[in-house]
């Protein structure tokens, strides 16, 4: 932290935090640790945006006014300019309020796809258990021969002596 650096009649130096600039949240100049914004600083402004279905509204009304002073009403009531009305008509006319209702960003996945890796992760389990099947069944065919050749007396010579 800076000091400013004063001396004292007696010949002592005495130091003092400097005052920081305003908002800078860096070096609080009092040591408290600053954990939200500054109260001296005044937040950026942001612009305002509309929706295609809030313009389409509000053009619906002024169109429907017929007395003097109902558009004007209109206006303070929403806290709107005569530009908004007249950039909007535009709009509105050369058919891009209805491109502007559009989802803006990436297109959302089609569940038809999601659909399609199920049923195919479904047929992929089904497959596989389809040849364990198989496999389990070559297997008792095979031990089912074993045993019947161990077991037939057919199998089995004769213990004949002359």
């Amino acid at each position: 932290m800076l000091e400013s650096i004063r001396r004292t009649g007696a010949g002592e130096v005495v130091g003092r935090p400097l005052e920081g600039a305003v908002g800078d949240r860096k070096r609080p100049t009092d040591g408290r640790v600053a954990t939200g914004p500054d109260p001296e600083l005044v937040e950026r402004p942001r612009r305002r945006t509309f929706t295609a279905t809030y313009k389409l509204k509000v053009l619906g009304e002024a169109d429907a006014c017929t007395k003097p002073g109902e558009i004007g009403a209109l206006l303070r009531r929403e806290g709107l300019y005569t530009s908004h009305l007249s950039a909007w008509r535009k709009q509105r006319d050369e058919g891009a309020l209805h491109a502007l209702s559009k989802r803006r960003g990436r297109p959302g996945a089609d569940p038809r796809d999601a659909q399609l890796a199920s049923l195919r992760r479904r047929a992929e389990r089904a497959e596989a258990e389809l040849e364990k099947a198989r496999r389990v069944i070559e297997v008792q065919g095979n031990v089912s021969a074993l045993l019947g050749e161990l077991l037939d007396p057919r199998g089995a010579k004769p213990n004949t002596k002359p």
